[in-house]
């Protein structure tokens, strides 16, 4: 799934993001709007993770949405 999909779809995956990454904040998932870097970020932020373990989880998660 590209970004621009990722982006047009925002609203409808951010209930499952929330369902993953429950330390997210709505304003967080409203400002992140399909923007994965920013997303990876406040992973790294919220759960005291590295940049590359964020940057993993984030593919992980867009991966799964391809099945």
């Amino acid at each position: 799934m590209n970004q621009d999909t990722i982006h047009g779809q925002w609203k409808q995956l951010a209930g499952n993001i929330r369902q993953k990454w429950g330390k997210l904040t709505d304003d967080d998932l409203k400002v992140a709007e399909g923007d994965a870097e920013y997303l990876a970020g406040r992973l790294q932020e919220r759960y005291g993770i590295a940049h590359d373990e964020a940057e993993r989880q984030v593919r992980d998660f867009e991966r799964s949405l391809r099945h």
